[in-house]
Formats: structure tokens, sequence, C-alpha cells
């Protein structure tokens, strides 16, 4: 196994982006890919050891950007401030996303028949919409995801399997929320599953997460329960072993 990682930019309309990807450069031929789409405070270490770890289960990982190169928020008031535009303009964040779907297909190491997405807290909410957007990808994981519906394109049918790993004490998605996601995905013809864990807020997947009174708490058994969620998930449709690395 040799690990290889780096950075490319790619653009939507005039705004560049910095993805940053993750290979094992000792296999040889095309293989899936995962996109990895970042919370609100933009495209961090998380994601990045995220994409390592994809890459070491045979795929490309793919961490993507949202926000422009370079743009990061330090404080929850700059991440609100960079996430909020995309909350109100939900084409806007398709769009986006679309470019790093597009950015993706042309690395060389990737199938482009086989590919996927995941993506946490804000990250989740872009690839459900990913999802939404019906383009034809095999699915999308949303990791205590965000769940608001995109109103620009209600009614479009999802072509991507959904799986979404909820904490069920999550203050930022309500329960009214996660019953309304199930009879979207339903009314969409989607092939959903909804991964519900007790006792658990957001970000339970994120170490540094660490207030209770914000709703946001690391949860290492709901951490590695979701990981072998979404392995099992990917792995009937990538046939790749389950038991390569980590939990």
């Amino acid at each position: 196994m040799a690990i290889i990682s780096n950075t490319v930019n790619y653009l939507d309309e005039d705004t560049v982006l910095e993805a940053l990807f993750a290979v094992d450069d000792a296999q040889s031929g095309p293989r899936p890919a995962v996109l990895i789409s970042h919370a609100w405070g933009g495209r961090d270490a998380f994601v990045a050891e995220k994409a390592q770890r994809l890459a070491e289960l045979g795929y490309v990982g793919f961490a993507l950007d949202m926000y422009g190169k370079g743009v990061l928020g330090t404080t929850p008031e700059e991440n609100a401030k960079l996430m909020q535009p995309f909350i109100n303009d939900r084409a806007l964040l398709q769009r986006r996303i679309l470019a790093a779907l597009t950015s993706v297909k042309n690395l060389p190491w990737v199938d482009s028949r086989r590919i996927a997405a995941i993506g946490f807290c804000f990250g989740g909410l872009c690839v459900l919409d990913l999802a939404r957007t019906g383009v034809d990808i095999r699915g999308v994981v949303s990791f205590h995801g965000l769940f608001m519906p995109a109103e620009n394109i209600q009614g479009t049918p999802i072509n991507a399997k959904v799986l979404a790993i909820h904490g069920h004490d999550d203050p930022m998605v309500p329960v009214e929320q996660v019953v309304a996601l199930e009879r979207e995905l339903t009314e969409a013809g989607a092939d959903w599953q909804l991964l519900t864990f007790g006792h658990t807020m957001h970000a339970f997947t994120n170490p540094a997460a660490n207030n209770p009174d914000f709703g946001t708490v690391y949860k290492p058994l709901a951490d590695q329960r979701s990981w072998l969620a979404m392995k099992s998930f990917f792995s009937r449709d990538f046939c790749l072993r389950m038991d390569v690395v980590g939990f």
C-alpha cells in the first residue's frame, strides 16, 4: 500500500476551489471514488483524514471544497457566515457540489461509473442535495447532516442510494425534519436507509466536538458504528472488502 495525496484546483464559474485527494498508488486501474463534503468550517484536516482512510479501503478519496481555495472558518461565528449563503441559496450549493463531481471524474484513477459521496454536518446536507439533483451516482452517506428540504428541486427523482446517520438527541435536526426526510425520500423513489443512534448529539464523529450546550458532542461508539455502516453500505455496490483497515 502506497497512499499518495495532493491537492487539485477546479472551478465553479469564477470561484477557484481546491480539493484534496488520496489514492493508493500501489493499485492499478480505475477504481471507485468517494467525494467527502466538509462541515461548516471548510475543507480541513478532519476530511483530509477521511480521504486517507478511504484510499486505504481502495477508493479515491476526494475531499471537496465548498467555499473557495484557502477559505476556512476559525470560530463558530465565521463558520456560520461561510455556510449561510449556501443555506439561503440551495441552487448555489447544488451547483458547487456538482462542480466537485465533475472534477473527480477527471482524475486518472477514477472509474466515473462508480462514484459516491459522504458528508458531515453541513456536508451531510450537501451530499443529500447532490442526491436530490437526481445525478446518477451510486450512493450518498450523511453523517449527522442537516435535513432541510431543497425547495428549488422538489419532485426530482433520486437515483442515488441514501444512508442518513443521525443522533436522536441532535438539537439541530428535530424529529419533524427526520420524518419529513423519510417522506421526501420515499416520494422521490429513493432506495434509502436511516440509522439513528440513541443518546447521541450532533457532530458525534468529530473528536473536537465537546460543547453539550451547543449540541455538539463526540461519541466514539457512534463514530465507530457509523463508519462501519458506511463501509457496509458501499461494499455491495463497489465490491470492496470491509476488513481492509480500521473499524
